[in-house]
Formats: structure tokens, sequence, C-alpha cells
């Protein structure tokens, strides 16, 4: 048994909790660090129990409470050689902080296989995950802060039982909002944010493989609702005539709303 619970989703903060038999491990810290141990509480868990911490990239909605937290509880960091260099840059990491590099032919940990795969993003070397567990060979992955779906994710990504996949924005909401062009520009570019429509496009691929469990994550509180992205993405998968899935949206803040087991 896995149980997965999205802490924090969103421009303000993104996080993540992943609890398996023997271990548990956050996705990104990136809330204050007394936000994040309330959260995890506030849900059930207990933050002593978090060994490691995956960072997807360092900008910080992703970082802010990461040093904090790492140095608190102990925990290790595990992220790209190039997000390495940028934290170090942004002084997140120093001799207190455990930290390694985890490279894309992965790590084993405690009975889970966890494979990297990189992300089209504005960053230094930004990352998504899938976690295979060894025991009954669930897959979970974690597919958020990417402009363009290339194959290396989509091929990374298909067949998991459970997948975050970012819908950011819903484009005409962006192109209309109040956002500055030059913002505007950065989020629709291939190195920006996953729109409803193109997250929707991916889902049919995705239940067409096999994934049952989707959970909507990492939307703009400015360019989009819970309700465009979910119609949007529900409609998507309806639309394969496939009708036996589970559909979430991470909410900004979780306490006790989605609470998923794999």
């Amino acid at each position: 048994m896995c149980k997965i619970c999205p802490l924090f989703s969103g421009s303000e903060g993104n996080s993540t909790y992943v609890k398996t038999k023997n271990l548990s491990f956050l996705i990104d810290v990136g809330r204050s660090c007394k936000q994040i141990e309330n959260s995890i509480k506030k849900n059930g868990f207990n933050p002593y129990d978090v060994k490691f911490i995956f960072v997807t990239h360092e900008h910080s909605d992703h970082t802010s409470g990461l040093r904090v937290f790492a140095k608190k509880f102990g925990t290790k960091i595990y992220t790209s050689k190039g997000t390495i260099n940028a934290l170090e840059k942004k002084n997140i990491l120093d001799k207190q902080v455990k930290y390694e590099i985890i490279e894309k032919s992965g790590i084993s940990i405690d009975g889970i296989n966890i494979v990297p795969f990189e992300t089209s993003h504005d960053c230094n070397q930004s990352y998504g995950y899938s976690f295979i567990l060894n025991k009954n060979k669930a897959k979970i992955s974690f597919c958020s802060d990417l402009g363009v779906v290339s194959n290396e994710v989509l091929n990374s990504i298909l067949g998991s039982n459970l997948i975050f996949i970012e819908s950011n924005h819903d484009i005409e909401m962006l192109k209309n909002g109040p956002y500055p062009w030059y913002l505007k520009k950065r989020i629709l570019s291939d190195i920006g944010h996953l729109s409803n429509n193109a997250c929707s496009e991916v889902l049919s691929k995705l239940i067409l493989n096999g994934t049952k469990k989707f959970v909507l994550c990492h939307l703009s509180s400015t360019n989009n609702t819970p309700e465009i992205a979910y119609n949007s993405a529900f409609k998507a998968l309806e639309n394969t005539g496939i009708r036996d899935f589970d559909l979430y949206v991470a909410p900004k803040e979780n306490i006790g709303k989605i609470n998923i087991s794999i």
C-alpha cells in the first residue's frame, strides 16, 4: 500500500507527500518549513518520517522551505546536477544539508526504483520523476512545470498507475488576463507551463495505455479554475470511450481533501 497526498499545489508553492510501507518522502518543498510540517500533520502523517526530498527544479515555489526543512528533519535531498548547482548559488545547500545528484539512470531505495526524466522548463535542469514500487510494481509519476510534453516525458510516464500532471492555465484566460505580455509569452512557450488543452491531449494517450488515476496540479490562480481544468480533462478522458478512471484536482492547500492509495 502506498499513500500519496498533495500538500500544496500552484504558483504559491508545491509539495507532495508519499508514504509507502517502509519509506516516506516529499516531492518539492515549496512552502515554508512550518507550513509543510503543519500540513503533513494535518493530513495524518509525521514529518519526522520523511527521509528524502526529490526536487524538481530550483524555482522558489518548489524550494522555499527546502533548506530549513532538510536541516530540521535531517532529510536528504535528491535532484539533478543542474538543480544542485542552482541551489548552491542560492545558498540553499551547504555542509549542513545532505544532498546527492540523481542521474537519469535512476536509483533504488528501500524497494522503490526512482527514475527521473528531464522536462522542458526555464530553469537549470528540471526533472519529473517516476517511482516504481518493486513489491506490487505500481508506478507513480510526477510531471509538472513543463511547457511541452516531449517524447522523453511521455515515454517515461506511460503505463503509470497514477500521474500528477500540470494543467496550469486556460489559454484564453491567460491571453485576456492581467499578466504583462512578456509573462504571457513565457508561460505559453515550450519552456513555460502546460495548458489545459495540452494536458488533456496527453491524458487521452495515457488512459489508452492503462493509467486510471490522474491528479491535475500546478493550476494558476489567475488564469485557470479547478472547474475549468477538471472539465477539460474529464471530457478528454471520456472521449476515449473509457469510463473507469479517477480524476482529481490538487488544491492550493490540502487539508484532508485528497489522500490517494495505490
